[in-house]
């Protein structure tokens, strides 16, 4: 909504002026106690900066009301007594129709707040409004006025998002930015757009609130990663974007008027084809405990583009849990890190690459499977079989799957578990006596000389 300020609404102002002396000279000049009314300070209406320019109205979304708060004050700085503030408000059209509002019971030096009469603010009218401290029969001089235009009509047309390098419905080659044109649609009254790879977009803070109350206005524009200005009222931008994540991706996108009101929702969808690095370890097959070099290598297409100058390696199934570091490329893209492979059943390892424009790639995959289980051995309690009977003791042998055994943790029908140290070739032997017949089960694992406990051996047997 626009509204012009030719001659005639100046002279209104004039006429506005000489109506504001004459309600201050109603009003008793005489200091309060504690010292003299100041004319209020830091005004904001919507938690957006006030505009005493009358050509550069602020629009605001009116919603039935507008807040406008200002700072109250005296002459003595350390009376804190109560005062009050008086907020008028009046068409610029028609300056005689002023209506009043008043805070009674502000505190000086904090944000007093007041809302406008709702009744009275149409949509795609300006309006003026001024502040006045009240202490007693004492008052101050008006503050200069602040010009809002209401704006209760949000964007009719969601915008119209279109890419030139990475059109919808097809899969693309990842590797540069998206270029995005973002336009109006028609709709002459956007002046910008706010974007996000997530959805639903988030909901636009205007400011944040500050010590004392006072508004701390957003430049939302400044905020480049969701935000941007249109070229011209009703026009268009245009952007460049790195995805956040690998694959393709949706941009949502919506219109915004001068006061900040959102259209409807547009969403992009595209596609990207696969980027992944590939892994490759020095030993394909390693074995628990095995250190081995990884050497990591761009896809050449994305190399091609922007040099990829970073992985970023993800660890599963490890011993301390999943862990997650990035490693340095060269100037080729290529990059080597050593890990040692030691998780219980096997390890799988994740890898993205990131390019020197911000690319992620896909992740590349590799993962290796093992046996850590200890195995197990009796001549009288053969596995799944059956001999001995009740108080017939049997030998039980414990032998590694893998190197640097130190110990083994067994129980029997799970009772209480019992730690045997293991031999010189990492073995062990122990002695048992059942004091039942029928079925029986025995758990053990081995445990490393760097304290990793291994996978559990089940071994089932009958006793006769």
């Amino acid at each position: 909504m626009t509204t012009s300020f030719g001659p005639r609404q100046r002279a209104v102002l004039a006429l506005l002026g000489a109506l504001g002396l004459s309600l201050a000279a109603a009003v008793s000049p005489a200091s309060a106690a504690g010292g003299t009314p100041t004319a209020p300070t830091q005004l904001f209406n919507g938690n957006r900066n006030c505009s005493t320019d009358a050509d550069r109205p602020t629009y605001l979304w009116a919603g039935g009301n507008v807040v406008v708060e200002g700072i109250p004050g005296t002459t003595d700085a350390a009376d804190n007594s109560p005062i009050g503030v008086h907020f008028q408000v009046w068409p610029v059209a028609d300056p005689s129709h002023v209506e009043t509002v008043t805070h009674d019971r502000a505190v000086p030096g904090f944000e007093s707040r007041s809302l406008l009469p709702g009744d009275m603010l149409a949509d795609g009218q300006t309006y003026a409004w001024r502040a006045q401290t009240v202490a007693g029969a004492a008052a101050s001089d008006w503050s200069a006025p602040c010009y809002v235009t209401i704006d209760d009509t949000p964007p009719a047309s969601a915008p119209h998002v279109t890419s030139p390098n990475y059109p919808p419905n097809r899969l693309n080659q990842g590797g540069d930015p998206v270029r995005f044109t973002l336009s109006a649609n028609g709709d002459d009254d956007v002046t910008g757009f706010q974007y996000s790879w997530t959805q639903p977009v988030p909901v636009v803070v205007l400011a944040d609130i500050g010590d004392h109350g006072i508004p701390q206005p957003r430049d939302l524009y400044a905020d480049s990663a969701h935000f941007v200005r249109a070229d011209a009222p009703g026009g268009s931008a245009t952007l460049d974007l790195v995805p956040p994540y690998s694959g393709g991706g949706t941009l949502s996108v919506r219109s915004l008027d001068r006061a900040f009101s959102p259209s409807e929702t547009t969403s992009y969808r595209f596609l990207v084809g696969n980027t992944a690095p590939t892994i490759a370890p020095a030993d394909p097959s390693p074995e628990f405990g095995d250190t081995t070099t990884f050497t990591l290598r761009p896809d050449a297409v994305l190399q091609s583009k922007s040099p990829v100058v970073s992985y970023s390696v993800r660890t599963f199934g490890g011993p301390d849990g999943d862990r997650t570091f990035d490693v340095a490329a060269a100037a080729d893209g290529t990059a080597t890190t050593e890990l040692t492979i030691d998780g219980i059943t096997g390890e799988r390892l994740e890898v993205t690459s990131r390019s020197a424009n911000g690319w992620l790639s896909d992740a590349a995959s590799w993962g290796i499977d093992y046996d850590t289980t200890p195995t197990v051995a009796s001549d009288v309690y053969p596995e799944n079989g059956s001999g001995g009977g009740a108080g017939v003791p049997g030998s039980f042998t414990f032998t590694p799957r893998v190197q640097g055994i130190v110990s083994y943790t067994y129980s029997f029908d799970a009772g209480p578990e019992v730690t045997v140290a293991a031999g010189a070739d990492g073995a062990a032997h122990i002695d048992w006596t059942p004091d039942s017949d029928g079925a029986h089960d025995l758990q053990v694992y081995a445990t490393t000389r760097t304290g990793i406990p291994l996978a559990a051996y089940y071994y089932s047997f009958t006793v006769d």
